[in-house]
């Protein structure tokens, strides 16, 4: 292992994921459609359970010390495993178009003296630039701008206190469209799902597997609990736009900051890991290179108005990937036997394919019990354990056999 890692790496790269503008919307959202008081468990508890899945999930990249993608070989096999790894690629290249969206339509809403489009492409060539110098080389860079952008989250979260009014919420809120309990659920663990497929892109690294690991989730969901109160916060002045409220607090300078430091600082994990799960498909690929042509990507998708999609988006990526964590977690930590064979792997693939269409039929009504995710998560996971029973068995019987 080259170059390892330590906690207070991780525990940084990991707080800084969670600082993004897309968090921020999701609190606005959430708080936009439901009372104040009913928010607050479904949001917590979304947020504890991705944050769990997201630790024993990195785990498995600390302990083998090989990438996100390549951990899920043992569970799919080779083209189980291209496979996933094809669509981390696809839904990461949209995924940072929709990140880089979002900085761009807020920089643009502070009334800066440029477009749309020119401001996508400057955020995607500082997110480049970042991926190509690599993050162990900048190390130091990376430490100054998260301590800046702490600072000034900190003033905004001030500022937000002291602007807000207990009618706040209200003003905005309409029974009408409230959302229920697994609705807010739903919404909160959404975003750590959608980085299950990347963490062990740099949980492999690491000094201290367990440590390391446990510090780059916690890191992680107080961050982004931090993030959605921000967005709850945004609505409580009579808000619904993270531009508008940096306006009404006079936050000028320090706003355009925290917009462009949230942005990258977010945009550079995706990006890079675009170009692990790449290498994983290509092994030739440059993974520094790679990342690069998808920053230069994401500004046409972004261009082309993917925030019209992004709640369906999000939602698509969870479709996906929560169903296979579930497969990839009881494989690893449940399989004694190490039954890595045909079989095998296509039990999980269809474990996987269920847990998507249990997901897909859920999310076709507008509130079910538990949630898609976790439906599917259940799903997925009860299938996968029942492969491993019955190997179990057989091996018991075996071994009754032989003696």
């Amino acid at each position: 292992m080259e170059n390892p890692t330590g906690i207070f790496t991780n525990t940084l790269i990991w707080f800084g994921v969670a600082i993004s503008v897309s968090e921020i919307e999701a609190g606005i959202q959430i708080a936009s459609a439901s009372s104040l008081n009913s928010l607050w468990l479904p949001l917590v508890l979304g947020h504890v359970l991705g944050g769990i899945l997201l630790f024993f999930i990195g785990f498995i990249g600390a302990k083998l010390r090989i990438n996100a993608m390549e951990t899920t070989k043992s569970a799919f096999g080779k083209y189980g495993s291209k496979f996933f790894a094809t669509l981390n690629v696809l839904q990461l290249i949209a995924w940072v178009a929709v990140l880089n969206a979002q900085g761009a339509v807020a920089l643009v809403s502070l009334n800066l003296p440029i477009s749309f489009e020119m401001t996508s492409a400057i955020l995607a060539a500082l997110v480049g630039l970042w991926v190509y110098i690599g993050l162990q080389r900048s190390t130091k860079i990376t430490t100054s701008v998260m301590s800046v952008l702490i600072a000034l989250l900190v003033i905004l979260s001030v500022k937000l206190f002291v602007f807000s009014t207990p009618a706040g919420v209200n003003s905005i809120f309409s029974s009408s469209q409230a959302l229920s309990f697994w609705n807010i659920f739903e919404i909160s663990i959404a975003m750590p799902i959608s980085w299950l497929p990347v963490i062990s892109d740099y949980t492999k690294d690491v000094e201290n597997p367990v440590k390391a690991t446990a510090a780059s989730a916690i890191a992680y969901t107080l961050a982004s609990l931090w993030m959605y109160f921000i967005g709850i916060g945004v609505v409580s002045i009579g808000s619904k736009n993270i531009a508008d409220a940096i306006l009404i607090m006079g936050l000028g300078t320090p706003g355009v900051i925290i917009m462009v430091f949230s942005t990258v600082t977010t945009n550079l994990l995706a990006t890079n890991s675009a170009g692990e799960s790449a290498k994983s498909i290509y092994s030739r690929l440059n993974p520094k290179i790679a990342g690069v042509i998808v920053s230069v990507l994401s500004v046409g998708i972004a261009i082309s108005g993917i925030m019209n999609h992004y709640i369906g988006f999000l939602y698509l990526i969870s479709s996906v990937f929560a169903p296979m964590a579930a497969v990839l977690l009881i494989s690893f930590y449940f399989n004694k036997n190490d039954e890595d064979n045909v079989i095998h792997w296509k039990w999980n693939m269809f474990a996987w394919f269920v847990g998507f269409m249990v997901y897909q039929l859920a999310g076709l009504f507008d509130s079910v019990v538990l949630g898609p995710t976790l439906l599917s998560i259940i799903v997925s996971a009860t299938l996968t354990y029942s492969y491993v029973l019955l190997q179990n068995i057989y091996h018991v019987k075996t071994l009754k056999r032989n003696y």
